[in-house]
């Protein structure tokens, strides 16, 4: 356009020299003429020398004002300005908001160049390493010489698992993703409560293996011996009996651990319905009794006729694990009561013993699975070792507490205790105590 115009006005100017030539005189003609195209480039060159002007001022400025050729460039370039600046807008809108996102992940991300340098991190990784700024070596940050090594190696195949000065307790693996170009990104991920369940499932695996070998080798030894030697009645009649006891053992070892995994699928809904709390005691007390074959004082007391919210099933496998426990660990004669109360709005259920007691030290993991404070009495008893980490489990999946009292030579109370929620009431209040 402005070519166009400029040449347009050239015709006209060589026209209007040439008529006042005609006119006037031949020889002003020229410098008439000369005198336009000079006129003409200065207006050129003044909109090149504002343009250049404009062009150095900081990106927030106004565009010099043009008239004909100029003013319709300028303008479109006004235009591409604007539209520029709005689609700039929306871009640096649009990083906010991902760096935004970035900065609420877990991870911690850095962006490295060639040489190593950080370009970007996000706030996880400035938290996690203590990255401040931009342009300083990954190495100012993170000093640890297993990472530095990583790092040299090049060999970005599998990340590195170590601790961080500013998070003790936790483990983090690094690793550090090549990209299309120069640009490196380097991970920071938490496996603390990945290397804790993998930790749990070794734990697990070995406490299995170990409870069902023991049991195992006896029915072994005591087939091979039926096998190979020909015994009398009474003596074969006692290795079966012995194989018989061995092969109860695995099967409420594998009973527990169904009842267990059961209770720790979190997508199993609980199936909850009014339970008669004072019928489930005296039920599960006359097979106490039949467990303890009278060498226990057994009392049972219902102080409230209040019932449970619960699932049936569920609160008769904790209740009688507690039961069987004090049983095993009470000693002849002694007295094991179980009782139902109400008491601060809780449904409060007990199981009180007075048996050999726990050492304090060991109060904190007995509801962990397969923790024995005595391993020798445990199996000798006949106890797998899982029946409080069941009762806990029960306790979590009805918004119960499990407490426990303990003194050596005492005996122990395991408690729990439902929230006022989960309570309900029957038409006859009843309070009754049941010795045997």
């Amino acid at each position: 356009m402005i070519l166009v115009r400029t040449l347009l006005w050239v015709a006209a100017w060589g026209v209007i020299a040439t008529m006042i030539g005609v006119l006037h005189s031949a020889a002003a003609a020229p410098w008439v003429f000369s005198a336009g195209l000079v006129g003409l480039l200065a207006v050129h060159v003044g909109y090149l020398a504002r343009l250049n002007h404009w062009a150095g001022l900081p990106r927030q400025r106004d565009l010099p004002v043009g008239i004909g050729g100029w003013g319709g460039v300028l303008e479109r370039l006004g235009r591409y300005m604007r539209a520029e600046a709005v689609e700039r807008g929306e871009t640096a809108a649009e990083l906010e908001r991902l760096h935004a996102a970035v900065d609420l992940l877990p991870d911690g991300l850095v962006v490295l160049d060639r040489y190593d340098h950080v370009q970007w991190s996000n706030r996880t990784a400035q938290q996690l390493h203590g990255i401040f700024g931009r342009r300083r070596p990954i190495d100012h940050f993170i000093r640890q010489p297993e990472f530095l090594a990583y790092l040299q190696s090049a060999d970005f195949g599998r990340p590195i698992v170590l601790s961080l000065p500013d998070a003790p307790g936790r483990r983090y693996a690094l690793r550090i993703v090549p990209t299309v170009d120069a640009y490196r990104l380097l991970i920071t991920h938490d496996v603390t409560d990945t290397e804790r369940l993998d930790e749990v499932r070794r734990d697990f695996v070995a406490n299995v293996s170990h409870e069902i070998r023991t049991p195992l080798t006896v029915v072994s030894g005591f087939v091979e011996t039926l096998l190979e030697m020909d015994l009398p009645a009474d003596e074969r009649r006692r290795c079966l009996e012995m194989v018989q006891r061995q092969t109860a053992t695995m099967q409420r070892l594998v009973e527990d651990l169904l009842t267990l995994a059961s209770l720790e699928d979190a997508l199993k809904p609980t199936e909850l319905q009014p339970v008669d709390v004072v019928l489930l005691l005296q039920h599960l007390a006359a097979d106490t009794r039949a467990l303890s074959a009278g060498r226990h004082v057994i009392e049972v007391r219902t102080e409230s006729a209040a019932t449970l919210l619960a699932a049936p099933q569920e609160l008769d496998s904790a209740v009688r694990n507690l039961l069987t426990n004090a049983v095993r660990y009470t000693p002849e004669g002694g007295r094991i009561t179980v009782a139902w109360q109400v008491i601060d709005a809780e449904g409060t259920l007990w199981v009180r013993d007075t048996g050999i007691g726990i050492a304090p030290e060991h109060l904190p993991r007995l509801t962990e699975r397969f923790y024995r404070v005595d391993r020798g009495r445990s199996r000798a008893t006949g106890g797998t070792g899982l029946g409080l980490a069941i009762v806990k489990h029960v306790a979590q999946r009805h918004q119960a507490r499990l407490d426990v009292e303990s003194r050596i030579g005492v005996g122990s109370t395991f408690t729990l205790r439902f929230p006022a929620s989960r309570l309900g009431s029957r038409p006859v209040d009843r309070s009754e105590t049941v010795t045997a």
